[in-house]
């Protein structure tokens, strides 16, 4: 993929917008914001789905990212015989494999997002082991390419 291609597509997705969370402090004890509080916390649900939206839908933008990724591929055909077309093909594995990763993050955590807003009853400890799956599942991969292999 061309690098205004990228630039475009980061573009696009810029012009679309994101969803902008907003978290309130209650006043502190003294009547000032900022603080410790001794009042009960407010959750407004219909902001946490709407962020849980918003995070799903920046996987439309990294599908459009995948198949230009994937038309760029196109009639590479073997690689036998040229080190660069061989590299070209590891790296595009690569990022087809971190792209979709990250594809399966947005779902992932905006369905968490979505679900804190349906259903809050989750205690903190809950919420933090769901997001430490997360952790888990899509830790960032080891880079790739520019490393000079042994022949």
């Amino acid at each position: 993929m061309a690098w205004d291609e990228w630039e475009q597509i980061k573009a696009d997705v810029a012009a679309n917008g994101s969803a902008h969370m907003q978290l309130n402090q209650a006043p502190a004890q003294g009547g000032t914001t900022g603080g410790s509080t001794s009042g009960d916390l407010k959750s407004n649900r219909k902001t946490w789905v709407k962020a849980g939206e918003g995070v799903t839908g920046l996987k439309e933008g990294v599908g459009k990212a995948l198949t230009k990724l994937a038309d760029g591929q196109t009639g590479l055909g073997d690689t036998t015989g040229s080190q660069s077309a061989a590299a070209q093909k590891e790296l595009y594995a690569s990022w087809k494999k971190y792209v979709s990763d990250v594809s399966g993050r947005c779902e992932a955590l905006g369905g968490l997002l979505r679900a804190a807003g349906h259903d809050l009853s989750k205690s903190d400890e809950e919420a933090k082991t769901e997001l430490e799956k997360l952790k888990v599942k899509y830790g960032d991969t080891e880079p790739v390419g520019g490393q000079a292999k042994e022949k």
